[in-house]
């Protein structure tokens, strides 16, 4: 029996929140498995993006917050996945660093890097992955203006934790310390990940939207 992918336009009024990751599981697949399990897989995909993008690392001399991949992998992931599902990767992502999965920035882990400078930024990724993620339930990730729309918000997100918190443990308080050792470094290397993040949203709907056999 084959099963074509719905039209986009098309999409009745109770579907418009799906988002790019209700059609990452191949529909053969997503057949053999029930509700529960798909979300969860989805989940697994999200967090194992977040913990790869880790890996991109460069340590700053005498910053303790290195430029990362993580926020590109945060963003995609809770914008391919939605709110609930995106906001369980994330927090699942910080969970297992800290319990003792070397995932977090330079196969780093612990409850002390939670704690510590950058313990900031991780905790501003689960809130960036509830905002990212529901927003694009309702469909800012369908063309690139709302696509990067979602991305500053959820960056913004990121730094109004993590900066803050960078200046209380790491620089006595010191909130223009915070912003310059914490914030204006960074601010390339984002936009970079966020305009990346947003473009491949809307490309993204254009293949699902098109693809052999639709009607």
């Amino acid at each position: 029996m084959t099963i074509s992918m719905p039209r986009l336009d098309r999409l009745p009024a109770q579907e418009r929140g799906l988002t790019i990751g209700d059609f990452l599981v191949p529909i053969r697949v997503s057949e053999r498995l029930n509700t529960r399990a798909r979300h969860l897989a989805l989940i697994l995909i999200g967090t194992a993006l977040i913990a790869l993008s880790a890996k991109v690392s460069i340590l700053v001399p005498g910053n303790p917050v290195p430029f990362t991949g993580q926020t590109f992998g945060v963003l995609l992931s809770a914008g391919a996945l939605g709110f609930r599902r995106g906001l369980a990767a994330s927090l699942l992502y910080v969970l297992i660093g800290v319990i003792g999965l070397p995932v977090f920035a330079e196969g780093k882990h612990g409850l002390a890097i939670l704690l510590g400078p950058s313990g900031g930024y991780l905790v501003g990724f689960v809130l960036a992955s509830a905002i990212v993620g529901r927003l694009a339930e309702l469909g800012w990730d369908r063309n690139l203006l709302g696509g990067i729309g979602a991305m500053l918000l959820g960056s913004a997100a990121i730094y109004l934790v993590g900066v803050p918190w960078l200046a209380v443990t790491y620089f006595g308080g010191d909130l223009s310390a915070g912003i310059a050792n914490g914030l204006l470094p960074y601010l390339l290397w984002d936009a970079v990940k966020l305009v990346l993040a947003a473009a491949a949203f809307p490309a993204a709907w254009w293949f699902v939207g098109r693809r052999p056999g639709d009607r």
